[in-house]
């Protein structure tokens, strides 16, 4: 029936006649043909109505006579006020902002956009939102954004694990530039492996995803876009320090090279130094760390051939150390000495996109992805030991066109995907090579004013996975200006790699079961989940003042999941799903100015996360039903010289959470079956002194909350009840950190 449904969406659709208007927003280029710019802002002055422009500089937008400013704006582009008084057709080029000496905003543009006209669920969080924290890599840049939960995996790291919809990183699709980034071998650590200032914006979508990114997306999409060499700052320095010893480093230098090539090069290090005890259970709160992270991004484009390229290389090397405080690598590895553990990872990467614009047929496009990654990761926790080297080639072909007219268009390709891992776990060799090749097919209708639906289709063949059919559907209704109702519905199917997504396990004395019943991997069987999801967006004005409503409820079903069970202390098991596993999830947010520059976004969510285990149905345990999310800030008015300040206080209430069932151990090694509920609350002030300096100081656990007793067992950690895995809070008190942004 779910075939049937969408099969039927494909046939023909009545066009609606409407009023809009159209056209190209390009880069200027000296009187020379322009080329388009992907992801410009197009939106009409005092209104919710706005779209952004697709791979090829194209939009469309409806027109009303109610409103005749249109705005553009791009990040490195002086933003334009265009006098729009009837439909027609537009082809504007932007200056790009390096060659004024000043920049003009006419309106300030929300730092988190929602659109009205897209037909996916989809937020943009830009650079202006990234600022409201220190952001120091991508797993830290979600802290203002209420879509996205972010938890600490264990006691030892550090590490934050983003969540959304009600499951974890491994369920979301997560893209650099739409080349498939965080996955594999690097799903522990790879979100720490960007850094913040890096990025230039992050779209993120709920359900599931586009056909075009693969079949892997079950619960949504994350995609960063990095800083391009054209646009950014020919200069950009960023520096921190926190008091818990954390020092980072980030440099930026960009260049011109000719008309048409232009190079960046970008250095990330950080260091923590510094034995951090809070809770004086003896054990390091945060690891002694270091990182050298180099990339350097070149971009090409020749408007007079419609080429455009970005090639990526990046090189990394992360070393952290783990354990008690007083542990030494030289003299205590493998030994009873003290306990600790070191995680040391290699990391090279490089992409190439390549795009081509038919140059008399502007919605008429063909693009190429390409990225080989080699992530090698040796790592050993007490006498347990981890290694993993993973190489990853993948390719994605893509055409787009239209079918009749611009209001009917397609894209189509295919995609080849290679990995191969080299895996031990202690003794014992978990090595495999997954290999697949996929069609895919997509068509969208949008009409603007009232209805747009995106149906997409692919067909996969993996070697480990089987032969596969992906369907993907969403659909955007608008019955009322400044509102979009939005349904979604489609399938994922992925390998759970089952060690490299829960390496919390190490830091355990868990034995390890794995129910083999002669699966693929690891003698399991894939995931495979569908995921449904309905939203609705209403924008408002109230006392002169613009705001908006979001509401949105999505399920996810498992047809078959790898469950990772935690429920017996002295154990971890991984099993095929027998029965059912669910998430449904409710949020609902609100965004609105108070008063004139102090803007507000409070959230609400409800989480229903539950499987079914050997014991029992039970609800996902360290996964609070309820949340709270809550941010202000205040912008001053910029002087003449580009000074302001900037406020930002942020609330996260988080609710009641299971724990895992301790209750077979001794009664000092147990813990409580829920854990209470408990709030956190940072803030930042920025001081911008020109437009090319300005300071931050800002504090994160302003209450001070610590979980207590985030270790069991921290005592004797060789014994059988050692456990770093039940972390449902922080563990480390008040964090206070400052910085500076510098650019020319």
């Amino acid at each position: 029936m779910k075939y049937c449904l969408f099969i039927l969406l494909f046939l023909p659709i009545i066009t609606i006649s409407q009023e809009k208007v159209e056209g190209m927003i390009m880069e200027a280029n000296e009187g020379k043909k322009h080329m388009g710019l992907s992801g410009a802002n197009v939106y009409w002055m005092n209104s919710q109505i706005g779209t952004m422009t697709n791979d090829d500089g194209l939009f469309s937008i409806p027109f009303s006579k109610e409103y005749n400013k249109l705005i553009i704006s791009y990040v490195g582009f002086k933003t334009d006020t265009l006098t729009v008084n009837a439909p027609k057709m537009l082809h504007h080029a932007l200056q790009p902002s390096n060659m004024l000496n000043e920049v003009v905003v006419e309106q300030k543009r929300d730092a988190l956009q929602k659109t009205f006209f897209s037909a996916q669920n989809v937020v943009t969080v830009n650079s202006a939102e990234l600022l409201k924290a220190a952001c120091c890599n991508l797993s830290e840049s979600f802290e203002t954004n209420p879509s996205i939960d972010v938890n600490f995996t264990d006691a030892l790291t550090g590490t934050k694990q983003i969540q959304m919809l009600g499951l974890t990183s491994p369920y979301l699709l997560i893209t650099q530039e739409n080349i498939p980034m965080v996955r594999g071998a690097s799903q522990a650590y790879g979100l720490t492996f960007t850094p913040g200032t890096w990025v230039e914006s992050i779209q993120i979508t709920k359900g599931a995803g586009s056909v075009v990114n693969g079949y892997e997306s079950i619960s949504g999409q994350i995609n960063t876009e990095l800083v391009k060499p054209l646009t950014d700052s020919g200069l950009f320095v960023n520096g921190y320090t926190a008091l818990n010893g954390r020092y980072e480093l980030n440099t930026h230098v960009n260049r011109k090279l000719t008309d048409k090539w232009s190079t960046g090069l970008y250095l990330h290090g950080n260091l923590r130094n510094s034995n951090v005890d809070d809770n004086g259970d003896g054990f390091l709160d945060v690891p002694l760390a270091n990182q050298i992270n180099v990339m350097n991004r070149w971009q090409y484009q020749n408007p007079e051939t419609g080429f455009i390229t970005f090639m990526n290389v990046r090189f990394l090397n992360d070393e952290k150390q783990v354990g008690q405080t007083s542990f030494d690598p030289d003299s205590d590895k493998f030994s009873t000495n003290a306990w600790g553990g070191e995680i040391d990872t290699r990391r090279f990467d490089a992409s190439v996109k390549l795009g081509y614009v038919f140059p008399e047929l502007p919605f008429q496009s063909f693009g190429f992805q390409a990225s080989y990654s080699m992530h090698k990761q040796e790592s050993y926790y007490g006498f347990n030991q981890y290694d993993i080297d993973h190489h990853s080639l993948y390719s994605n072909a893509i055409f787009n066109s239209i079918l009749g007219s611009t209001q009917h268009k397609f894209k189509t390709g295919l995609t080849l995907a290679l990995d191969t891992y080299d895996e031990f776990v202690n003794t014992q060799d978990f090595g495999r090579t997954d290999n697949s090749l996929g069609a895919f097919f997509e068509y969208s209708y949008d009409n603007l004013e009232k209805l747009s639906l995106v149906a997409g289709l692919r067909v996969d063949t993996h070697n480990r996975l089987g032969t596969f059919v992906t369907p993907r559907l969403h659909l955007r209704y608008t019955p009322w200006e400044n509102s979009s109702f939005r349904g979604s519905f489609g399938r994922g199917r992925r390998a759970a790699n089952i060690f490299a997504e829960n390496q919390q396990l190490f830091g355990s004395s868990r034995l390890i079961s794995i129910d083999n019943m002669g699966g693929e991997i690891y003698g399991l069987d894939p995931e495979v989940a569908w995921n449904y999801g309905v939203s609705y967006l209403q924008g408002f004005n109230l006392f002169n003042r613009q705001g908006n409503i979001t509401l949105d409820y999505y399920r996810t079903d498992f047809e078959n999941q790898v469950v990772v069970d935690w429920e017996n202390p002295q154990e971890i098991s991984f099993y095929n799903l027998d029965g059912k596993s669910y998430a449904n999830s409710f949020q609902v947010e609100l965004d609105y100015e108070l008063v004139k520059n102090v803007e507000i976004r409070a959230a609400y969510k409800n989480y229903d996360v539950q499987t079914d285990y050997n014991s029992g149905r039970l609800q996902k345990p360290l996964q609070a039903k309820n949340r709270f999310f809550a941010n202000i800030g205040y912008t001053t008015v910029p002087k003449e010289n580009g000074s302001q300040w900037r406020f930002d206080y942020t609330l996260h209430a988080v609710g009641e959470q299971r724990l895992p069932n301790t209750s077979a151990n001794p009664s000092e090694y147990q813990m409580e079956a829920t854990a209470a509920p408990y709030s956190l609350m940072n803030a930042q002030v920025t001081k911008v002194f020109s437009q090319h300096f300005e300071m931050y100081v800002g504090g994160e656990n302003l209450t001070n909350f610590m979980q207590d007793k985030p270790i069991l067992g921290a005592d004797d950690p060789f014994g059988p009840y050692f456990d770093t895995s039940i972390v449902y809070a922080p563990i480390m008190g008040s964090m206070y950190y400052a910085g500076f942004r510098y650019k020319l």
